[in-house]
Order: C-alpha cells, then sequence, then structure tokens
C-alpha cells in the first residue's frame, strides 16, 4: 500500500476521534448543565415548599385565634346568667368543640368566677396581664402561673369571658418534617419539635432567608390580625440533600446512559458520513457518475440552443443519491473538483460530436468554489478540450454567487476562461451577494433566474418583485438571461414578454440521459 493509502485510514481515525472528543465535551457540558439546573430548581422546589408550610401554619393559627375571638364576642353578647348551669354547658361544648380549647372561663373585674372546659371552676386566675391591646383583648403568655399539670396555657380574654389556649395545638406539625415555630409579639407560644433552636422572627427578614453559616433555610411568615404573630419555618439543607439524592442519582444514570448512547450515534454517523465521502471519491475515482443532461431552449421559438450537465450519482445497489447530498460532500472531502473534470470529460465523450458540427450549440457544466480556486483548473481544461479538439466555446461555465467570495482569484480566472472563449454565467443569481456594483466587477456574459423567483412570477409573494429588479439589472449589465425551473406556458409568456431569452425546466424536458438528450435535440431540428 502507497504511503498516501496508508495516511487515508489514519486521517479518518484522527477524524474520527476528534468528532467522538468534541461530542463527549459537548454532552458532558449539557449534562452539568442540566445537573446545575436540576439542583438548582430542587432549590427552588423546596424554598417554595417550606414558603407554603410557613403561610399554612400561620393561617391556621390566625384562623383559631380569629374563631377564639369571635366565640369570645358571642358569649359576651348572649344573655345568659353567667355561671348558671346553662351557661356552665354551652361553655363546656364550644370548649369540647375546639381541639385547641382547654378551657373557657367567665370573668367578673379582676377575677374568674366560674369555668368549662378540661380546667373548670376559678383555679386559672392568673396575676398581672402580659399584654392589653388596644382592640380590647388581654393576653397571658404561657408561664408557670398560668400552667395546668405539666401544660403552660395561653389565655386570651376579651369582656367578660377568657379561652384558655394549649399553644401546642395551635400549630399543626401533623406529617410535618420540618422545624417550625410560632411567636406572639416576639415571644415563643410552641415550637416543633419542642427541643428545635429556631432563629427568632426580629432576626429574620419576611419570606425566605438563606442562613449559610448554619445550612439553613428559613422562611418566615407573619400576621397582624388580633395580636403580632410570626411562623418560622426551618428546613436544614442536609435534608435538602436526602430528599432530592435519589432524584439526582437517578438523573445522573440517566444522564451518562445517555451520553453513552449520544457518543454511539455520533460515532456511527461519523463512520457513515465517512463510509460514504469514501464511496463517492470511489465512485469518482473509478468514473461512476454520470451526466444528465436539461435542455436550455430559446423562449421565443422553442428551439434547444444548449443544455446544463448535471452530475448524478448511482450507487452499487441501486440507490440514486441526490446532487444535493453528494455535491456537498464532496466539496467538503476535496473531491469536487475531481468531480467537476469527471463531469468535462464525460460531456466531451457523450457530446463531442454534437458539440464539433453545431458551433452555435453549448453544454453549461457548473464551477464550484474550489474549482475556481484550484491553480491547475484553466491548464486541465485546455487539455480536455484540446485533446477532442473542441472550441472552447462549446463550453459554457456557471458559477453561483457564493463561489464569487474569494473576490480577486475568482475575477482573475474568470476573465481567463472567457479569453479563451468560455462564456460565463452567474447561477442562483439573487440568493446571495446581489448587487449591480458586485456583478459589474466580474466579466460575465449570462445571468440565470433562480427557480424561486421564477416560480413567483405574478403572484403576491415577495419575490415576484425581486425578479423585475434582476431582470432590469441584467438589461443594465448586457447580460443575456436564462430562468431555471420553468414549469408552465405562463411563466414562458411572462418571461418572454419581460426580455428573458432562454429557459430551462420540466415545462420543457427533465433532465436526460445522453441518449434521450440527443434524441431530443435531433427531433428539434
Amino acid at each position: 500500500m502507497s504511503k498516501a493509502g496508508r495516511q487515508k485510514p489514519a486521517r479518518s481515525k484522527r477524524l474520527i476521534l476528534r468528532v467522538l472528543v468534541n461530542s463527549i465535551l459537548g454532552a458532558l457540558c449539557l449534562f452539568f448543565l442540566l445537573g446545575w439546573y436540576l439542583w438548582h430548581q430542587s432549590i427552588v422546589a423546596e424554598e417554595q415548599r417550606l414558603a407554603t408550610v410557613a403561610e399554612r401554619l400561620g393561617l391556621e393559627a390566625e384562623s383559631a385565634i380569629l374563631d377564639i375571638r369571635g366565640l369570645l364576642e358571642r358569649l359576651n353578647r348572649a344573655d345568659i346568667e353567667p355561671c348558671s348551669d346553662l351557661h356552665i354547658q354551652w361553655m363546656q361544648q364550644e370548649a369540647i368543640a375546639r381541639p385547641y380549647i382547654r378551657s373557657i372561663g367567665y370573668w367578673r373585674a379582676i377575677k374568674r368566677q366560674c369555668g368549662a372546659g378540661f380546667v373548670q371552676g376559678a383555679i386559672l386566675t392568673p396575676p398581672e396581664a402580659s399584654r392589653i391591646y388596644d382592640n380590647g383583648v388581654i393576653a397571658w403568655w404561657p408561664s408557670p402561673e398560668t400552667a395546668v399539670g405539666d401544660v403552660e396555657l395561653f389565655l386570651m380574654r376579651f369582656g367578660d369571658h377568657d379561652v384558655a389556649i394549649d399553644p401546642r395545638l395551635l400549630l399543626d406539625t401533623t406529617a410535618l418534617d420540618q422545624q417550625a415555630g410560632l411567636w406572639v409579639e416576639n415571644l415563643l407560644l410552641v415550637s416543633s419539635p419542642t427541643e428545635a433552636l429556631l432563629p427568632e422572627p426580629s432576626t429574620l427578614e419576611p419570606g425566605l432567608t438563606i442562613d449559610s453559616d448554619r445550612q439553613l433555610i428559613v422562611s418566615r411568615f407573619s400576621l397582624n390580625t388580633v395580636f403580632p404573630m410570626d411562623v418560622v419555618a426551618v428546613q436544614p439543607s442536609g435534608q435538602l440533600v436526602e430528599r432530592y439524592l435519589p432524584s439526582l442519582i437517578t438523573a445522573a444514570v440517566l444522564g451518562i446512559l445517555l451520553i453513552v448512547l449520544w457518543v454511539l450515534a455520533v460515532f456511527r454517523v461519523s463512520q457513515r458520513q465517512l463510509s460514504f465521502s469514501a464511496e463517492l471519491t470511489n465512485a469518482i475515482k473509478n468514473g461512476n457518475i454520470t451526466v444528465a443532461y436539461q435542455p436550455i431552449v430559446d423562449l421565443s421559438t422553442g428551439r434547444c440552443h444548449g443544455a446544463e450537465a448535471l452530475a448524478r450519482w448511482q450507487r452499487e445497489d441501486g440507490e440514486i443519491i441526490s446532487p444535493d447530498l453528494f455535491i456537498p460532500v464532496a466539496e467538503k472531502s476535496n473531491s469536487i473538483h475531481k468531480l467537476t473534470l469527471l463531469v468535462i470529460k464525460r460531456v466531451v465523450e457523450e457530446m463531442g460530436q454534437l458539440l464539433a458540427t453545431h458551433d452555435q450549440f453549448s453544454i453549461n457544466i457548473n464551477l464550484s468554489a474550489q474549482d475556481l480556486e484550484h491553480p491547475l483548473i484553466a491548464l486541465e481544461l485546455k487539455h480536455i478540450l484540446d485533446s477532442a479538439k473542441l472550441p472552447a466555446s462549446a463550453i459554457k461555465f456557471e458559477i453561483t454567487e457564493r463561489a464569487l467570495v474569494n473576490h480577486e482569484d475568482s475575477r482573475k480566472l474568470i476573465s481567463k476562461l472567457r479569453r479563451r472563449g468560455h462564456q460565463m454565467a452567474i447561477d442562483d443569481f439573487g440568493t446571495g451577494y446581489s448587487s449591480l456594483s458586485y456583478l459589474e466587477t466580474f466579466e460575465l456574459d449570462t445571468l440565470k433566474l433562480d427557480k424561486a423567483f421564477v416560480d413567483a412570477i405574478e403572484t403576491h409573494a415577495v419575490t415576484s418583485s425581486v425578479i423585475v429588479h434582476i431582470i432590469e439589472m441584467a438589461k443594465s449589465l448586457e447580460l443575456d438571461m436564462v430562468a431555471e425551473g420553468i414549469e408552465s406556458a405562463h411563466q414562458v409568456q411572462w418571461l418572454a414578454n419581460n426580455g428573458v431569452q432562454r429557459g430551462q425546466g420540466y415545462y420543457y424536458s427533465k433532465p436526460l440521459t445522453a441518449a434521450e438528450f440527443l434524441k431530443y435535440h435531433a427531433k428539434q431540428r
């Protein structure tokens, strides 16, 4: 095997390795970004969950306090003999109906006269009140003086009645895995669990707070209806990790699996593309590319004056590959110049006699950007035509606007080919660098109108007005015009009326094999 032959597999392996490395790096970046996003969303979800917990606990405690305030107002308005059997029975029923109420009592002046519930009689008469509010509510904070058994009760009096509240039952911590506390006037009434060390509300802003030092997520919810209350809910960061770690591990496993599948897919696609490229290179090398000819017709007379040569590739298994697929691959694999030379040779072989006997007949062949930059293109073309004893005028060249990016080199080669007798046409005009000043810098003979503009003739499409502008531009530069993609007599008539000389498309003929085209041309005579 030659040195060049040994280098190709090595280059292919390096290319595949480079593609794999880039795909792995890209997948890892995506994986870590996704991981960060999931973790961030987990934190946001936990913060929202914690805020919801604090709000729920606060609203439930407030609802209980408002219910107690309403109950006290009803008791005060009732026209019942104080401490009578009916009065005590009513207080007893109301106390039992509410789990957080331990006792309801009746006061005269500064002394409790009677009571009902779990604490009956007048034994709950603490000394000086903790706070008297402007709204008439009198409060005694939980203390040894309000204790019954081992529970320090929270007393709330309004008018002549009071309610003894078990503060533990104001904070519904059922199925609660966060730490939480209820404060009244910055006094901790109850916490869950009891031994929890919670930050005081006065040290927190309302809403969410992240305590990085203690690794806590804290939520404060405040109310001020009957009296100021705060609920503080706390979630240790460690619990956040424990809660979401299984999900993150699952996501990581799935992510790794997807990365593996992605890399395998990229590997297979890369191999297939390299195999496709190698197959195309071999097809060009072995001359397995055919040429189809689409007639170019005079729009006024309908007679054929030439054709555009179009490369066609049929694989060994019979599959026909579209030029839209294999031409870009040929360009990327640097095989396009060899493909161009093969098409020129095939045209000379198949149409040589026709070209030699009809001096007004020519075949259009496409040149790529790489062809225009190839240092030997002009010499190779001359050698092929001289060997076939054909004049340069027999072959016209089509170049796209994209192929003219390298302005100076393209201009020099175009000028050289025209001096030899080749005519030059610009193809797909209007889809790239469309400007009059740009075209004026090149020596051109023909302007080809793209099918997209022909399709839009006399429609409301934006491009239908563009074609008129392009035609006027071509006229000002004294360029012949060829319209591509003609499909109707209506288009033919419009183009001819607007000064377009020639055209091609399925209205006249599809691309033909060499034998079919020769028959088509013979019928035109």
